[in-house]
């Protein structure tokens, strides 16, 4: 996400033998701002495929929580929290073994991360991970959002008026491109896991492709059943895994949506 920094500055200038105040810019600060601003770097470079997993976090209840009274003063408090926690969860659930000075992991650790306003977007590389590791990538998610409800937002609903009380992720695998040097991607699964992480009031789905769940502990893979969905631009059946008691407890009106496959 770029950021134009040139403020435009009040001048005298001659306009039509007149000396009038207005707001100008210099040529140098008006063509400054071009795609560059975004840091892609070249963005003619030639993409990049990776085989990979995306997850995309999003914090339910964030717009009303920046509707509150002076939201400058509890935003950026909130938000250095809940991203340090975030990522310190992801880090800490991914250790398998403490060894003498590396760590044994259950799975690779994301390649990318993207601040989206109101969530986060990560992408992990699949092409050295086992099946089973890519299940732990889901195992370990879903207890995050669990994490959240019931660790993080008790503790920071002490510290700022409330707080997002959920956090909802979305999980789809399949390619992403590279855009420029690399640091940015898109690909469908991306597209895929952020209309995932907004199906009603779920917290937690994923897409069936690519995740077989007899590679995931069994203790795990009987909390999620899978339905059928239309999902705008993706299909009319995409079959996707949620956990079975937010199912049980959707209102009718959205339990409707999802079908038996």
């Amino acid at each position: 996400m770029g950021t134009y920094l040139h403020k435009s500055s009040l001048k005298k200038v001659n306009i039509d033998g007149k000396q009038v105040k207005v707001w100008v810019l210099s040529n140098e600060q008006f063509e400054s701002f071009n795609p560059d601003i975004l840091g892609l770097g070249d963005i003619t470079l030639p993409s990049k495929e990776v085989e990979g997993i995306a997850a995309m976090f999003d914090l339910s209840g964030f717009t009303k929580f920046c509707s509150q009274v002076d939201p400058y003063l509890s935003v950026p408090d909130y938000l250095s929290r809940f991203l340090d926690w975030l990522f310190k969860e992801i880090r800490d659930n991914s250790v398998q073994k403490e060894l003498k000075d590396c760590k044994q992991v259950y799975m690779e650790l994301p390649f990318l991360a993207k601040f989206l306003g109101d969530g986060v977007l990560f992408l992990w590389d699949t092409k050295t991970m086992s099946d089973i590791e890519i299940c732990n990538v889901v195992t370990i998610l879903k207890g995050i959002c669990q994490d959240y409800k019931t660790k993080f937002y008790p503790s920071i609903r002490k510290i700022v008026v409330d707080p997002p009380p959920h956090l909802r992720c979305g999980i789809a695998r399949g390619k992403v491109f590279s855009v420029g040097n690399g640091l940015d991607y898109v690909g469908p699964c991306i597209n895929i896991a952020a209309r995932l992480q907004r199906l009603g009031s779920l917290t937690f789905c994923f897409s069936n492709r690519g995740f077989n769940l007899k590679n995931m502990h069994e203790n795990v893979s009987k909390q999620f059943v899978i339905k059928s969905v239309t999902m705008l631009g993706i299909g009319s059946s995409e079959l996707i895994w949620m956990i079975d008691d937010e199912f049980k407890t959707l209102p009718r009106e959205e339990k409707v949506q999802f079908r038996e496959p």
